[in-house]
């Protein structure tokens, strides 16, 4: 996954620079969280990923594709709303509600 892959996302991108170098998933998703709900009132996270350690939510494996499951999955379902955490250390897409 490169930040390439986010370059075409139509939603809301929010950029954060976190200077913690602790940071783990749990504290990055309530940051990206709080984030999101400044733009929608109860934001729904519909995929993630760890820069660190390349894993991603959903785990969906099918065909061949021109950019991350894990993005096309919240893509097709609306996301809407892009928190990218210290360039692509950890990425939530989310669905505004």
């Amino acid at each position: 996954m490169t930040l390439e892959d986010l370059k075409y996302f139509w939603g809301n991108h929010i950029k954060i620079q976190i200077d913690d170098k602790d940071l783990d998933y749990v504290k990055a998703k309530e940051i990206a969280k709080d984030k999101a709900t400044e733009l929608a009132q109860d934001p729904m996270l519909l995929s993630w990923y760890s820069g660190k350690t390349g894993d991603y939510f959903p785990k969906l494996e099918c065909g061949t594709w021109d950019k991350p499951v894990w993005i096309i999955f919240a893509e097709s379902r609306g996301a809407d709303i892009a928190v990218n955490i210290n360039d692509g250390e950890y990425i939530f897409l989310y669905l505004s509600l």
